[in-house]
């Protein structure tokens, strides 16, 4: 397996918890606290998260595959951009689990 796969669903997995604690705190500004203007930043972040997390699901689906994880673990990588915060403990396991499955970068000729 190719870092670069690791690299993109580690990026991707920074980028989607990120939006979803900033739309779990829009939520509580919007219907808790009842913050004027909270509205469009749950909307804008709720957009961007939503497009985001399907990036996300791809490169998951696709390091999953290559990691040939069984369907539970798969299951649970891809549900954790769904929860705040779990992205980045899940994220952490993965990235140590998938790293002795790295190729070697091949050495260029000199």
């Amino acid at each position: 397996m190719k870092q670069s796969v690791l690299t993109r669903y580690r990026a991707m997995a920074y980028v989607t918890g990120v939006l979803l604690i900033l739309l779990t705190l829009g939520v509580i500004a919007k219907y808790v606290l009842d913050i004027s203007g909270a509205a469009g930043f749950t909307t804008a972040v709720g957009i961007a998260h939503g497009w985001l997390y399907v990036v996300y699901l791809v490169f998951a689906f696709d390091l999953g595959t290559k990691a040939k994880w069984p369907m539970g673990k798969l299951a649970w990588v891809l549900l954790a951009g769904t929860i705040p915060t779990a992205a980045f403990f899940v994220e952490r396991k993965v990235a140590a689990e998938v790293a002795p499955l790295i190729e070697a970068p091949e050495a260029v000729g000199v």
